[in-house]
């Protein structure tokens, strides 16, 4: 943008208006209106978040913010704001914290600080206390710049290392963030900002809890406290987001999952690594036959692939070594094979460098000890580093690897199906090749960030290739929306945003051509657009070989989960080199497209069991009747009862023990089945059953025919009721 006396700024709207150099964010809003002007928390410069007191002094777009519970920048703020004034209350009540930094986070902010007395949650009210008596007093923050210098020398001189690090690791001048006036009360720390105007201007906020931290996670430091709060524009909206926290609790599938025995982490079997029992294996198997119809229903095909693969297959695909340290440490044939391997790391890291590394040199030493032929092979060929020979280095690396290498666990199934595509010849008439295949893949996630179903090791995906020529991939990817749409509304999780997920073209992580990339993010808008669904583009989010439509879905606490996604990858193909014969009779790449319905069976289930809070619909539910006998004189008929359900292929529990029917009732509830059968003499002279369901409710009494013929319409249509 350039500099302008009179910079023009663009609104929201798309409104402009011409200010003067230097009028302040806050000035503009006063210029739009004084509500607005009374509202302003913070103000949004061509992306950038900003103080109201920013200067403008530039050609810009400018949003305004304003305290609204909905906007993520605006509860930023305000959260960031909050911290401070969090840090403040805590040094104020302990003079010998020290304080490290303190950012905002999803639904909150926190604060690592190194205190020797533990902080607990009996100190919570006391901290609240004293921040309460900061919003009251309305104390401005102000920002002020030093330069690195000066900066530097102030920290040094109040000996917090902690901060003297983190300065050490910004760039530029430094800048402080003042609370009160120099006159007044004053609390200063070493804050990038953006702030609030003033302290008053936080809203509600809430000490949630405390935890442990190492320094930047480094265990060999000491370990810090970090305080953990909440903050929100209004104590409505507080009481919204507590309250609905609580109902989280409550539906944490973690519980409900060992309460209804549906799956379990055992220690033995390792941390992230998910036991599937009986009944949640019903659930998984309920939505497999699903999804597996629909598949063969639309076209596809299904295949068995190994969880291993050689290490050369995913150099190739290049999921190694680029996400090594979330993979599991590969498997090496030999000692050799490692430092091949190693090396040919090495030479990707060096790229076009002149001279060989240090790491290269010590490891050609390394194999010329293990080897002498293959040094001998390496020195042959020149191995080394300069203009134009990095891929003449990793392809000389790897022709040895391809005769002493490793094995990896997969991380992903895509290499697989693009060798089971490349397997025969294929034509333009053979084409779209769809292959598909509930996979198990494996991540090497660090322990802290595991968590029940949702973040394992192990996961099996519903996952599918679809290879096809670029005259037939509009439609392809419809069909794969299409699918992805059915999945979520019939689960009743139609309520999500659609993302378009794009490379960050400044980013050196992605693979692939520019060419490819443009041509792919071109197939991506134009098939979401076809579809009418709204969408928002996110640069950053594409997979790194190629864009992605992701269906973000809120479930029924409005939280937001990730589910299917559907990618579209030029690049794959032409690292393996795939083609197909067209109708010219010469080879033609084909596209590919990656697809994922439910994404992860493990994170959907547990997804599932909250969104229900485990009351399944009555098709995916583990035991979906639950027949009780009043006395003994009735236990015969209950044992025909269940006898007929089962023929009719109701998964179904018979209880005939001596237990009063209003425990049986309460059992069946605890566990969630759709519906009790109570029978008795009387039920059992008539043929009927008295139904219940699981919400307590009593149906009624009616015949055992029409029972079985409404609980088979209901499973059949997959119908979900609350």
């Amino acid at each position: 943008m350039q500099t302008s006396p009179m910079p023009l700024v663009t609104l929201p709207d798309s409104s402009t208006l011409d200010v003067p150099a230097g009028a302040t964010v806050a000035d503009i809003a006063a210029r739009i209106g004084p509500r607005l002007a009374k509202a302003a928390i913070a103000g949004k410069i061509d992306g950038e978040v900003v103080d109201l007191s920013r200067p403008v002094d530039r050609d810009c777009r400018l949003e305004i913010l304003t305290p609204n519970a909905e906007n993520a920048d605006s509860l930023e703020v305000i959260r960031h704001s909050a911290a401070h004034v969090m840090a403040e209350a805590i040094c104020a009540l302990f003079p010998q914290t020290r304080l490290v930094y303190g950012p905002a986070i999803e639904n909150g902010f926190y604060y690592d600080i190194d205190l020797d007395r533990p902080i607990s949650p009996d100190d919570f009210e006391a901290i609240e206390a004293r921040m309460a008596e900061i919003v009251k007093a309305d104390r401005p923050f102000t920002r002020y710049s030093m330069t690195r210098e000066q900066g530097m020398n102030r920290l040094r001189a109040e000996g917090n290392r902690y901060k003297i690090d983190n300065a050490e690791r910004a760039e530029g001048e430094l800048s402080f963030y003042m609370t009160g006036t120099e006159q007044g009360r004053c609390f200063e720390d070493l804050c990038r900002g953006p702030h609030l105007p003033s302290t008053g201007r936080i809203g509600a906020f809430k000490i949630m809890q405390v935890s442990g931290a190492y320094y930047r996670g480094d265990q060999s430091e000491k370990q810090l406290q970090r305080v953990y709060g909440t903050a929100w524009p209004t104590p409505n909206d507080q009481a919204r987001y507590l309250t609905q926290l609580e109902e989280a609790r409550k539906r944490d599938h973690r519980r409900i999952g060992q309460e209804l025995g549906l799956f379990t982490i055992d220690p033995l079997v390792g941390s992230g690594l998910v036991l599937w029992k009986p009944k949640g294996a019903i659930v998984r198997h309920e939505l497999e036959c699903f999804i597996r119809a629909e598949l063969i229903r639309t076209g596809y095909q299904m295949v068995y692939t190994p969880q291993i693969g050689k290490l050369s297959l995913y150099r190739t695909s290049g999921h190694f070594p680029y996400y090594k340290d979330s993979q599991f440490p590969p498997l090496y044939e030999s000692e050799l094979a490692r430092k091949l391997s190693e090396l040919w790391e090495a030479t990707v890291a060096r790229g076009d460098a002149e001279g060989l590394s240090p790491d290269e040199q010590r490891l050609l030493g390394e194999i010329e000890i293990l080897s002498p032929d293959i040094a001998r092979r390496l020195a042959e060929k020149k191995l080394h580093n300069g203009p134009g020979m990095k891929q003449h280095n990793q392809q000389l690396v790897r022709d040895l690897l391809s005769e002493n290498d490793g094995y990896l666990l997969r991380p992903m199934n895509c290499p697989h199906h693009i060798r089971i595509y490349a397997s025969e010849p294929r034509s333009y008439r053979d084409l779209p090749v769809r292959l598909a295949e509930f996979g198990t893949v494996y991540r090497y996630e660090a322990s802290g960030e595991l968590s029940g179903m949702t973040r394992v090791r192990g996961f099996t995906q519903d996952d599918a290739h679809l290879f096809c020529r670029p005259d037939q991939l509009l439609e392809e990817i419809a069909g794969c929306v299409s699918l992805t749409r059915k999945v979520l509304d019939l689960l009743k999780l139609g309520n999500y945003r659609v993302r378009v997920s794009l490379r960050d073209p400044t980013s050196d992580k992605y693979v692939g051509s520019d060419e490819n990339w443009a041509l792919s993010e071109a197939a991506i808008r134009q098939a979401v657009q076809a579809s009418g669904m709204k969408y928002t583009e996110e640069i950053g989010e594409a997979a790194f070989y190629g864009p992605k439509i992701d269906f973000v879905v809120k479930d029924c606490l409005e939280r937001e989960w990730q589910l299917g996604t559907v990618q579209v990858d030029y690049n794959l193909p032409e690292r393996f080199d795939l083609s197909y014969v067209g109708s010219d009779n010469t080879p033609h790449r084909p596209v590919m497209i990656h697809r994922a319905p439910f994404g992860a069976f493990e994170r959907f289930v547990a997804i599932l069991i909250e969104h229900f809070a485990g009351a399944f619909p009555m098709w995916l539910a583990p035991v979906q009747v639950y027949v009780a006998s009043i006395s003994e004189k009735s236990a015969d008929y209950a044992g025909q009862v269940r006898g007929r359900l089962e023929a009719a292929g109701l998964r179904t529990v018979l209880d005939v023990s001596a237990e009063k029917i209003g425990p049986k009732k309460h059992e069946a509830r605890k566990n969630k089945v759709p519906y009790i059968l109570v029978v008795g003499e009387k039920e059992a002279s008539e043929g009927t059953v008295n139904v219940n369901d699981r919400t307590g409710k009593t149906i009624g009494t009616e015949p055992l025919d029409t029972f079985i013929a409404r609980c088979r319409e209901e499973v059949e249509t997959r119908a979900v009721s609350w």
